[in-house]
């Protein structure tokens, strides 16, 4: 059986190796901006990552609450035909 991976936690790892290999190769190389500015970069792209991992959480909640919701009403309307 294959195995389904959730959005929210796939999608934020990528994006933070990525971020954290171009962090690793670029920021000693550029030499125009200053330390600070650099760490500042990096640590705004982790906070946004993070951001996005818990919005993409709350939304595959919110859906699988919906689809329960969906669920239990097709039952009650099945129980109230049967009636």
């Amino acid at each position: 059986m294959k195995r389904k991976y959730k959005k929210s936690r796939v999608l934020p790892l990528i994006l933070f190796v990525y971020t954290t290999a171009m962090a690793i190769y670029f920021l000693p190389q550029n030499t125009e901006i200053s330390q600070l500015e650099k760490w500042c970069t990096v640590v705004a792209s982790y906070l946004i990552i993070l951001l996005l991992g818990y919005v993409l959480r709350k939304k595959e909640q919110l859906a699988a609450k919906r689809e329960q919701e969906l669920a239990e009403q097709k039952q009650v309307n099945r129980l109230k035909k049967e009636e």
